[in-house]
């Protein structure tokens, strides 16, 4: 547990909107969301949800799905597996939605995909900390927006090249996501020639770390990857910061929150470098040199989006992995509508709005923007294919489902806080 901090946590009230969302007309297109609205993980529920909600509006707005419109149910994880289990089983077969969002939690994401599958349900993927999607389905179609941890790894790896390191080794908790981050780190880092020396692990929840810290900087690796969520990475920090600060840390991308600078001695992680998702368009960047190294991007577009965002939600700003949840929304009402369009009717299977996203979403289409909503849903009721150029990407998806990046961000830490730096492009290959 633990994954949905990926996004950066807020200080945020755990009231669910949905609590107080009158229900919606009987023939509404129903989709089912699963977010930690109690519990560890409350403080995302809401904004999250919000980013949802925003996203309805906006195609309801735009004429829904030829008049129908789209309806967000929510339940609570409550932040834990088994309790958001139990809310999952009852999404799919209480409410019987044929659109599921989330969940946030790894875990909880892949204990319902046999479910999905054999109920042949959209299952829509926007966390960070989402399960890989690798092969291919012929029911119940599974999209994923964000990076994946291959690709954190990827942009880590490139990272220490750019630093000119020769030596790394990672201190990583033990779960899912962060150990796929690291495993991807050590692997990509020593195809470009490096040299991994011995990582730790630890178990997240632990009352101290003194011992796994004491291990992972005996090693004397010139970086040392901190991949952990804040929880736990505020509490290493602060025993490796009262220990004399040894080494050198490069920080995972669950440690871009908020929550973690203010859990740390102050300016204790300043000048240490990170990588998460970026939020700037391809368009919005170019490389600067070699493929591994970095690239100059612009972000209005994420400006825009969260200006809107806090117009709607009273001066509330999005979380980053909130501008991936708005697109999810849209992203499949577009296949809704499209379908309907050329068709005549809406899919029958999750895996045939799947496929008709991704051919959506070709390169070659003309675009798109969540900027003009009115005027992608008019054109695409004409029968006209449109790619779709979000709040967070321009998508493009591979023959799995899975959003293909081209950048990560690069950042630092500067009196106590977050600075952006140049991103880095993403191409592993490693064969320059």
């Amino acid at each position: 547990m633990g994954a949905a901090l990926l996004v950066g946590l807020a200080s945020l009230s755990s009231a669910s909107c949905a609590s107080t969302t009158p229900d919606g007309p009987e023939d509404a297109v129903v989709l089912g969301a699963l977010l930690p609205f109690s519990g560890s993980e409350s403080a995302i529920g809401r904004n999250l949800e919000q980013a949802m909600l925003l996203a309805i509006e906006d195609v309801n707005a735009a004429g829904g799905l030829d008049g129908t419109p789209f309806e967000l149910r929510s339940r609570d994880s409550h932040s834990s597996q088994e309790r958001g289990l139990d809310q999952l089983i009852e999404l799919l077969y209480t409410d019987q939605v044929a659109y599921l969002i989330g969940p946030e939690e790894n875990e909880l994401a892949r204990d319902i995909a046999r479910d999905v599958k054999a109920l042949d349900v959209f299952h829509m993927l926007p966390g960070y900390a989402a399960p890989t999607i690798a092969r291919s389905e012929t029911r119940g179609g599974r999209m994923r927006l964000a990076p994946s941890s291959l690709d954190v790894g990827c942009a880590l790896a490139k990272l220490a090249v750019l630093e000119g390191i020769d030596t790394v080794n990672s201190l990583t908790a033990r779960d899912d996501y962060n150990v796929g981050v690291a495993s991807a780190f050590s692997t990509r880092f020593t195809a470009l020639g490096g040299t991994l020396l011995p990582s730790v692990t630890f178990t997240s929840g632990a009352p101290t770390y003194t011992r796994q810290i004491d291990a992972a900087f005996s090693s004397r690796a010139e970086r040392t990857l901190l991949a952990a969520y804040p929880a736990a990475a505020s509490t290493i920090v602060t025993e490796w910061a009262v220990s004399g600060r040894p080494g050198t840390w490069f920080l995972g991308p669950a440690l871009r929150t908020e929550v973690l600078l203010a859990n740390i001695p102050t300016g204790s992680l300043d000048g240490f470098l990170g990588i998460s998702p970026s939020l700037s368009l391809r368009s919005e960047c170019h490389v600067a040199m070699r493929a591994y190294e970095a690239g100059d991007c612009t972000t209005d577009n994420a400006a825009a989006f969260s200006e809107r965002f806090s117009r709607r939600w009273d001066g509330e700003a999005p979380l980053p992995a909130a501008h991936f949840y708005y697109d999810g929304v849209v992203l499949l009402a577009m296949g809704l509508v499209y379908a309907q369009a050329t068709s005549g009717t809406i899919p029958s299977s999750g895996y045939a709005l799947q496929k008709i996203i991704r051919e959506l979403n070709d390169p070659r289409n003309d675009v798109a923007s969540w900027q003009d909503m009115k005027g992608a849903m008019a054109r695409l009721r004409t029968r006209i294919p449109l790619r779709y150029v979000g709040a967070a990407a321009e998508y493009e998806f591979d023959d799995y489902g899975a959003n293909k990046p081209r950048f990560m961000q690069r950042w630092t830490i500067d009196r106590g806080a977050f600075v952006d730096l140049a991103p880095i492009a993403l191409e592993c290959s490693f064969r320059e």
